[in-house]
């Protein structure tokens, strides 16, 4: 286990994924029944952008920090930055939180969260972070193991959030094994599971075993700051959405064209939108 991810904290696809899975749990919050979030490859909880790893990249530069001062954000956007400028109080971008803490800011006391993280440096840190949190339970496992080990969970209502390093050849069957165990113990489990877009036509047999999978309803939604099939890394990520709650899809029509403009790297920006199975 290699992978840190202070290298590209901040960058496009963070503030792509963060954005959607924060607006997905305060979409989940409207009901006042508790709900668990787990977290498969949480990472730490805070990253320093001027830190060595952070420093050493600049990604952020093209992610977080091109919308750090706007005030035209869409509504799905405008929680997402709020919660990162609250981790700056000093108003000068240089904390960015983690997925992890994204969550933890806005968890409710009836609320609960369940974190996995393999890398031992990186649980130990996320452990000590929320040291005396009774909401919060790190485990230092792989997190392919998680929904098996903890789905189906007493609150009955869960967010899951499966972002993998992708650090192996086999990490797509590897994750849709794992979602289709999740929806097997717990069909009404919120899942979004975040991937890369370096070369699109890898994915087709992906989307293509997804939308077979016999899963619930499954929103596609992707953000490119490139053209997709460029050999420059990563071009762009995706989230598979199953059993989002309304309206996400809505709030992303409007947000994902700006997003796109906003992070383009090469040329305009690109993004999808649409069901693999059981469009409402």
């Amino acid at each position: 286990m290699n992978y840190r991810h202070s290298y590209h904290a901040g960058n496009h696809a963070d503030v792509f994924k963060h954005a959607v899975l924060l607006r997905m749990s305060q979409l989940m919050q409207r009901k006042e029944a508790p709900y668990c979030y787990l977290d498969s490859h949480a990472g730490t909880a805070l990253y320093d952008l001027q830190g060595d790893a952070s420093g050493k990249t600049g990604e952020y530069l093209d992610g977080i920090a091109r919308l750090w001062d706007r005030k035209d954000l869409p509504l799905l956007l405008q929680g997402y930055v709020n919660s990162v400028v609250a981790q700056n109080p000093d108003a000068q971008l240089r904390y960015y939180p983690g997925s992890p803490q994204l969550i933890a800011g806005g968890l409710r006391e009836q609320d609960r969260m369940i974190l996995s993280e393999l890398h031992p440096v990186d649980a130990a840190t996320l452990r000590e972070h929320f040291v005396g949190d009774h909401r919060v339970a790190v485990h230092q496992r792989d997190g392919y193991e998680l929904a098996k080990a903890f789905l189906p969970v007493a609150e009955k209502r869960a967010l899951w959030l499966l972002d993998p390093p992708f650090e192996r050849g086999d990490d797509f069957d590897r994750c849709l094994a794992s979602i289709q165990v999740g929806v097997q113990r717990m069909r009404q489990t919120v899942i979004a599971f975040w991937y890369p877009i370096k070369d699109e036509r890898l994915l087709r047999e992906f989307y293509r075993q997804i939308a077979g999978a016999g899963l619930p309803k499954v929103l596609r939604v992707e953000l490119t700051v490139r053209p997709a099939d460029t050999s420059l890394g990563l071009n762009g990520s995706g989230l598979m959405l199953i059993n989002p709650p309304w309206p996400l899809w809505e709030e992303l029509e409007e947000a994902l064209p700006w997003l796109a403009s906003q992070l383009a790297q090469s040329g305009s920006g690109g993004w999808r939108l649409d069901w693999l199975a059981g469009e409402p």
